[in-house]
């Protein structure tokens, strides 16, 4: 995690942007209105360090104009369900990236759900400095779009993509599981993964509408991601979660190609 470093470039970074935010484009924007910052609270997912959880990243008119400019796009015609871009990104992607970046810079920062942070935990940051200053920070994004019923199988993103990875999550509410898999060999470019001879224990992440989440170091590299949208699978507070037809946006930054 961050150190005392980073401490600094985010208070730095907080005053720059609240100094600024009177002087922002009037251009219209496909994303933010950058209203956000007062409610940009961020969560250290607890038991699984790397793993931070935004839930109020994107108000409910941000998330409108997102699901327009991706409509806008024409990908989910003909039952396609997934659209990938690699490289230059869409406009409205470079906007969200951006926005990502300002959420951690200024956003609040708790270490453990439901816990406090302690005066050893206050430079605590969603990503580190050297990933959160990469440029560009992503260069690489997934949408993808589920019916009621689909989710997505326990997986770690390939390996051919950097540390740092951040999810949006669009329209209906879901459970993200995590958990752990074993690594075998010690390079993170030749990391291989088995399954445990045992019933993995998952910790479940609430995943609301409008909500942001980001994995780095061991949550991106040592623990396997799923969602279960299967009927009677997606339960939250003791009920079941009515299911309606869900979109995230998953960016990432492609390794770059040995010389």
């Amino acid at each position: 995690m961050a150190g005392g470093g980073d401490s600094n470039c985010r208070a730095a970074l907080r005053e720059a942007f609240g100094e600024s935010s009177d002087s922002d484009s009037d251009a219209p924007s496909a994303v933010s209105s950058r209203a956000g910052r007062g409610r940009w609270r961020w969560e250290a997912v607890a038991g699984i360090r790397g793993l931070w959880l935004c839930a109020a990243f994107l108000s409910a008119d941000e998330q409108a104009r997102l699901l327009a400019a991706i409509q806008r796009e024409g990908w989910f015609i003909d039952a396609n369900n997934q659209a990938m871009r690699f490289g230059d990104l869409p406009s409205w992607a470079v906007e969200l990236s951006t926005l990502i970046h300002e959420a951690i810079c200024v956003g609040d920062v708790n270490v453990g759900v439901g816990s406090e942070m302690t005066n050893e935990d206050e430079d605590a940051c969603p990503l580190p400095s050297d990933l959160l200053w990469r440029e560009p920070l992503f260069d690489q994004m997934i949408v993808n779009r589920y019916n009621p019923g689909e989710g997505i199988c326990a997986h770690v993103d390939l390996m051919r993509f950097d540390d740092g990875i951040a999810i949006v999550s669009l329209e209906s509410a879901c459970v993200m599981h995590f958990s752990q898999a074993e690594p075998i060999g010690t390079a993170l470019d030749t990391l291989h993964l088995k399954k445990w001879d045992g019933e993995p224990t998952k910790i479940p992440v609430y995943l609301n509408p409008g909500s942001l989440v980001v994995m780095s170091g061991d949550a991106r590299y040592l623990w396997k991601h799923e969602i279960n949208r299967k009927p009677g699978a997606q339960q939250w507070d003791g009920r079941d979660l009515e299911q309606h037809r869900r979109t995230s946006v998953t960016l990432r930054k492609l390794l770059a190609s040995p010389n």
